[in-house]
């Protein structure tokens, strides 16, 4: 679109260089764009439902200054897209996170870290945050907790809190400097107590942490668990009384760790779920095995009696050989080529058994579900589906029935991708799936929309289309912010 530059016309005016200029996350639906934007005015399609009131929010990389030297798509700096509705309208915003490191560079500061194709620096200047070895970007999650936004880095960097109604940053979140540590994305709000749990993890040590963060902000738990050698988690689960943590077979290579590159490997071990009382010790954590896999995103999970149930999407091979064309990017791309299904385990206290059952074969992927169920049993999620190519690309939705594995289907139109959706209850809703999916969709010349559906009629495709004044790019995970919790804390 016209406010940003094309990649052919940034390569010729150098401000791409030859080598990004093969990175294809950098171009087309993955090309950053240049200025933070807001829109107040915007024009709908259909009929935004007077009952829709909150915002949904979606972070993702992107980069505020062009790449010199090899860049991974996870490297880019947060930016937060959100459109708010209130009263049948809707206001467009992005803004760009200020994390620490984001304002050191913008200022003109050498950090002395780079990003995950780089070696990591494990002796950067300012490591007074800890063993924080790449630059930390706040680029993967968003959370809505205590009134607020918090978004979070996968590799575990500091908390950022965000309005989620301007989008401005409020700053570097310690929970009143007493977070010993760091938080991994994908950290989970119980609805009920209003706790924040999350987990952590260190790239090069054998050991990773959780920990509890209560309803007005106070650190009450954080606990180290050791383990076997270092492990790269990536979420986890919450249910009622537990936090379940994963010890996966993806580690890095023995030169990796020599030479602190992000080198990894899949090492022939069974996974391991740590079932451990949130407000309990690491010394407690109790340990299932299970056939080997590894999970991205977990669905949802919840107690079942004697049993602890998690839904998650299992990884399984993709099928595509690394394309040479895309040279030194090559191997980035196979592994983004995310190919992962449904599958339910249910883990016994009582008698130690782990069962497992895949609920679908359809390839899809970052799941949600109400977030007002989070920790419960749960019957409905929402997941992508991830189009048959090389490169991540969302071309429609998936309404999963966790019970039966059925699946309704919404597809967009031919070469569009989309985004994580999110659920929004309904004003006044009295069922789990009263209420509306939300997804910003992006099509091939640029041209960005959200699109509204309304959950229980989800196959009839959007009730609302939002056509935005900026292209959206593809990027990560986002969350639903009730406009009444939001409205409570302004």
């Amino acid at each position: 679109m016209a406010d940003d530059i094309g990649v052919r016309r940034r390569i010729e005016t150098g401000e791409l260089n030859a080598l990004n200029a093969l990175n294809p996350y950098l171009q087309g639906l993955y090309e950053p764009v240049a200025r933070e934007t807001t829109a107040l005015e915007l024009p709908v399609i259909g009929k935004i439902p007077s009952d829709l009131h909150g915002a949904f929010l979606r972070n993702g990389p992107n980069p505020a200054v062009a790449p010199a030297g090899m860049h991974h798509w996870f490297d880019g700096d947060g930016m937060v897209h959100a459109v708010y509705f209130e009263n049948g309208r809707a206001e467009y915003r992005n803004r760009w996170i200020r994390t620490a490191d984001y304002v050191a560079e913008r200022a003109g500061q050498d950090i002395g870290a780079g990003g995950v194709m780089l070696p990591s620096a494990r002796a950067r200047p300012d490591n007074r945050r800890g063993e924080l070895v790449y630059k930390d970007t706040a680029n993967t999650d968003l959370v809505f907790h205590n009134g607020s936004l918090m978004a979070l880095w996968y590799i575990a960097g500091k908390p950022v809190r965000i309005d989620a109604r301007t989008l401005e940053t409020l700053g570097g979140e310690s929970f009143g400097g007493a977070l010993p540590r760091h938080v991994s994305a994908h950290g989970k709000v119980d609805p009920r107590t209003g706790e924040f749990c999350f987990f952590d993890y260190s790239l090069y040590e054998p050991w990773m942490t959780f920990g509890v963060v209560s309803a007005d902000n106070r650190l009450t738990n954080f606990q180290k668990v050791e383990l076997p050698g270092p492990r790269l988690p990536h979420d986890m689960g919450l249910t009622g009384n537990y936090i379940i943590l994963h010890d996966l077979p993806v580690v890095f290579t023995d030169s990796g760790l020599r030479n602190s590159r992000w080198q990894i490997r899949i090492a022939d071990q069974p996974a391991r779920f740590g079932i451990v009382p949130r407000n309990g010790r690491g010394d407690q954590v109790r340990w299932f095995e299970t056939d080997s896999c590894y999970i991205y995103h977990v669905i949802n999970a919840w107690e079942d009696g004697d049993e602890v149930v998690m839904t998650a999407c299992m990884m399984t091979p993709n099928g595509y050989p690394p394309n040479p064309g895309y040279g030194p990017y090559a191997a980035m791309v196979n592994v983004l080529a995310l190919h992962a299904v449904p599958v339910e385990w249910r883990m016994n206290l009582r008698t130690g058994a782990v069962t497992k059952r895949q609920l679908d074969d359809r390839i899809g992927e970052f799941p949600v579900v109400n977030l007002d169920m989070t920790g419960v049993k749960t019957r409905w999620s929402y997941h992508v589906s991830m189009a048959p190519e090389e490169l991540q690309r969302f071309d429609g939705l998936y309404k999963y029935d966790l019970g039966t594995g059925q699946a309704q289907t919404w597809r967009f139109s031919p070469g569009v991708g989309g985004s994580e959706p999110a659920f929004a209850p309904r004003i006044g809703a009295t069922s789990e799936d009263d209420g509306y999916v939300i997804v910003f969709t992006t099509d091939p010349e640029g041209k960005s929309e959200v699109q509204v559906l309304a959950a229980r009629d989800f196959e009839a495709g959007p009730i609302a289309r939002i056509p935005l004044p900026v292209r959206v790019p593809a990027g990560f995970h986002g969350t639903w912010a009730p406009g009444d919790l939001m409205a409570a804390e302004r």
